[in-house]
């Protein structure tokens, strides 16, 4: 008995420590790496964690930390393909094919291999939930990062973006992360196609959706000094 309440003693407290999607996302936006990694090392094989090391490899990436990057990608891909398999859910599977796009960044030749996973994992989000702003937040950048050789198309990226932000307008209550994320992508779509105007009216709107947005303020910045100095 003692053995049973020590246990279920220390899976209360793995509980209450656990990070939480808006406490990720605070770490992401304030480009704590320290604070990201200490989340996605959290034991607890969910979705959760494995959002924690979606972000920890992206920051990992942005910093030259790319042992780290590819570290916290494969630790995402591996829970999200144990959490897929054992029950399908159109987050998970977004996420998934989010991450198998990343590893074909970071490595082109695993194009043949995670690209038709990513196709699939999408194809299964979109038919599960198809008005769910994350699985077309993810499809607006993929299209955004494919080669057009490969279907990928800047214009593309704009109309799901669109779409993934009025989707956001729903009531969300679990997982709700991405909403600043689509204007700052639809953003880099229209400055792609010389839309710059409208790539800074994307930003500083993802910075009123979340004002502690770093990546958009960071963008909105660079914009600024590139103004300045022509």
């Amino acid at each position: 008995m003692k053995t049973l309440l020590i246990a279920l003693s220390a899976l209360t407290i793995t509980a209450a420590q656990a990070a939480t999607i808006e406490q990720i996302d605070a770490a992401t936006n304030a480009m704590d790496l320290k604070q990201l990694a200490s989340y996605a090392a959290e034991q607890t094989a969910d979705y959760n964690n494995a959002y924690a090391n979606y972000r920890l490899s992206i920051m990992a990436g942005i910093t030259g930390q790319k042992d780290q990057a590819e570290q916290a990608l494969d630790l995402a891909q591996s829970t999200l393909e144990q959490l897929t398999a054992a029950q399908p859910q159109a987050d998970h599977l977004a996420l998934l094919s989010s991450v198998y796009g990343m590893q074909i960044g970071n490595n082109p030749v695993k194009g043949a291999l995670y690209g038709p996973k990513s196709n699939k994992a999408m194809a299964r989000a979109a038919e599960l939930e198809p008005a769910n702003p994350r699985v077309t937040l993810v499809k607006a950048i993929i299209a955004y990062n494919t080669p057009a050789v490969f279907g990928g198309s800047k214009q593309s990226a704009i109309e799901l973006s669109s779409k993934a932000i009025e989707l956001y307008a729903q009531p969300c209550q679990q997982i709700c992360w991405g909403h600043a994320e689509a204007y700052t992508w639809r953003g880099l779509a229209k400055q792609e196609l010389g839309d710059k105007a409208g790539a800074i009216a994307d930003w500083t709107k993802a910075t009123e959706v979340e004002p502690s947005y770093g990546w958009a303020k960071f963008l909105l910045t660079q914009q600024q000094s590139y103004s300045q100095n022509r």
